[in-house]
């Protein structure tokens, strides 16, 4: 999804895959519809983009997208990388455009599992400027954490849960936090 907003991508089946496999590519393209779709056996390239040796089952660089009812499975790296980016990249580069401190789209009923590292992994870190809901996901089976986030600001964790994992459930770099109940984890089952 390169310089595109608006798009539906519903109800597809992805296997095999090299690199990358569903993924927003500039930091620039918003509020595109991703539903529905499984996405298995994503491999490392090492003739694409650099991120495409650590693949991402999805890797989203702007969080204002839509997010629906996905599954990842069985890639080498990550099942969703949000690699949120600090401006827009490649030939949508703007400096004021800033996906790190946008609202998130939505982030709802996905799943992760038998992943290589980080089941969900907000890579950089998201600080928007209303909450931001990661709600009723599940990532179970993966090689390091269920979930992984950077720098994070007003984000709640709601409905989830972390299963099986090899080293955590949940892990943060940092909390950026003013306030009482800014950050939040509510309604996780760790196991």
């Amino acid at each position: 999804i390169h310089g595109v907003h608006y798009l539906r991508v519903s109800r597809n089946v992805y296997w095999n895959c090299m690199g990358h496999t569903i993924f927003v590519e500039d930091a620039a393209e918003t509020k595109n519809l991703i539903e529905y779709n499984v996405v298995a056996g994503t491999k490392p390239s090492h003739s694409l983009l650099n991120t495409d040796s650590t693949p991402g089952c999805f890797w989203i660089t702007h969080p204002n997208n839509i997010f629906v009812g996905n599954r990842a499975a069985g890639s080498t790296n990550y099942g969703y990388w949000m690699d949120y980016q600090e401006t827009a990249i490649g030939p949508s580069f703007n400096p004021n455009i800033r996906p790190t401190r946008a609202k998130l789209g939505e982030f709802r009923n996905n799943v992760a599992h038998s992943v290589g590292t980080y089941g969900l992994r907000i890579f950089h870190g998201h600080e928007p400027p209303v909450m931001a809901y990661y709600e009723d996901h599940l990532s179970y089976k993966c090689g390091k954490n269920g979930i992984m986030g950077g720098t994070l600001g007003l984000v709640t964790f709601r409905n989830i849960t972390v299963a099986s994992n090899a080293q955590h459930g949940l892990e943060f770099e940092r909390i950026e936090s003013a306030g009482k109940d800014e950050n939040k984890i509510d309604g996780a089952v760790f196991v």
